[in-house]
């Protein structure tokens, strides 16, 4: 096994036959800068004590990098692969900016944040977290001590900005704090396994001096970033780092749509869910893109019931309607008492054939007392007709025919949205 002990450097170097690194710890940082490997880069329990570059080298017909370990970061920035290749690298961090993969590649990951901005692919490739220690050829595991002081092994996406995604298979990787936007075909990504990412602040905050409660679900980044710009913001939303730029609602909202087209396609509607939420709240806060017409709408549907997605929320509403409807119809749409029916008869000289005309008394205002339970039976009875769109059949003054016309056309839609939110949830 060769120890390098310093700063190793092997920078524009041209490996024509196998290079073999296998078991090589390096003590510090190794540079292979614009080398290139025109056979097999056998890096096989390989140890990076310090940060290893590979940035712009050739690999052109390595069919395998690692598995190693690296205590620092591992770059591959524009660094080209010609060959079909298996990454296989534990690192705190890979960068893979405008790196060319010109044939079908695989990166297997643990304990890596990934930065695969602006990277060339024109084949599949598969991303995907190693959920256990890697197995070197001989059946050993890959000793991964140096990285015992890492939180976790999970993988951690960071961008994935100016990508194609049309090729591009992400597996169970954390996706909280990737950059989306300027992603291209983003909505032909495939994700599997468990692809997370981040939530919304939880709970009732204070804003202003008024309540702000939002409901749970998957966030983007982005959005947080955006959010943790505006004047008053909640806390509990991530402030952007450096470099991650400034994508505002208009941005977000077919970074939104295109998520939700990958849930719909693999026939998570749930899932799809929370992106179709956060693509209504883009729109509804775009104030150069959206008519402020438009955005009325929107913000009324947001109220009523989640955009379709808060049943919760519409069945308050409705609630809210009915009993409404109850007070108002004790107050003033019962009459005073139930028209009666009265006969007058006309009986002609000498007998014969008698006609009676049949008259009903105009509903008279309520006074007195109108709130008891006569009256409360009575309205509630009219209220639950009103909801499925039936008359029950009850006299009423005219503000109660006007109070029951609008109880018809207003509570059937509360609760057909409240059907539709249920829906939206559990269909598959």
């Amino acid at each position: 096994m060769a120890t390098f002990t310093g700063d190793t450097r092997f920078s524009s170097a041209a490996f024509e036959r196998a290079a073999w690194f296998s078991s090589a710890a390096f003590e510090r940082a190794a540079w292979f800068e614009a080398a290139t490997f025109q056979r097999a880069a056998w890096f096989e329990a390989a140890t990076f004590e310090g940060d290893a570059g590979f940035g712009a080298a050739t690999f052109e017909g390595a069919d395998r990098l690692g598995p190693l370990v690296c205590v620092g970061r591992v770059n591959l920035s524009g660094a080209v692969f010609g060959a079909p290749v298996t990454l296989s690298i534990a690192a705190r961090r890979l960068e893979c900016r405008r790196t060319r993969w010109s044939s079908t590649a695989e990166v297997r990951l643990r304990y890596a944040t990934v930065d695969f901005s602006h990277a060339v692919f024109e084949y599949p490739l598969t991303i995907a977290a190693e959920p256990e220690s890697f197995v070197l050829t001989d059946g050993r595991q890959l000793a991964e001590a140096p990285l015992t002081g890492a939180p976790d092994a999970a993988v951690r996406m960071a961008s994935l900005r100016g990508v194609d995604a049309a090729h591009l298979v992400l597996a169970d990787v954390d996706l909280s704090g990737c950059l989306f936007n300027g992603t291209v075909h983003l909505d032909q990504v495939r994700l599997e396994g468990t692809c997370s990412f981040d939530s919304v602040p939880p709970g009732t905050h204070w804003r202003g001096g008024r309540p702000v409660r939002f409901t749970e679900r998957c966030a983007l980044a982005e959005e947080h970033h955006w959010r943790a710009r505006q004047p008053g913001a909640v806390r509990g939303w991530n402030v952007a780092v450096r470099g991650a730029g400034q994508a505002g609602p208009a941005q977000l909202a077919p970074v939104y749509r295109a998520l939700r087209k990958v849930f719909e396609d693999g026939k998570n509607e749930p899932g799809a869910a929370d992106f179709y939420y956060g693509e209504m709240e883009m729109r509804r806060h775009d104030r150069s893109g959206t008519s402020r017409a438009e955005r009325g709408l929107l913000h009324g549907y947001w109220m009523l019931s989640g955009y379709g997605l808060r049943a919760s929320r519409a069945l308050g509403w409705l609630a809210v309607a009915m009993l409404v409807t109850i007070v108002l119809l004790m107050g003033f749409g019962l009459p005073n008492d139930d028209s009666k029916q009265e006969a007058t008869g006309t009986v002609p000289p000498g007998g014969g054939q008698v006609t009676f005309e049949i008259g009903k008394d105009d509903p008279h205002n309520p006074t007195g007392n109108r709130f008891t339970g006569e009256r409360f039976e009575k309205a509630l009875t009219v209220t639950l007709n009103s909801v499925v769109f039936r008359s029950a059949d009850q006299d009423l003054t005219t503000a109660g025919t006007y109070i029951e016309m609008t109880s018809r056309l207003a509570e059937p839609v509360l609760l057909g949205l409240a059907v539709l939110a249920i829906r939206n949830r559990v269909k598959r």
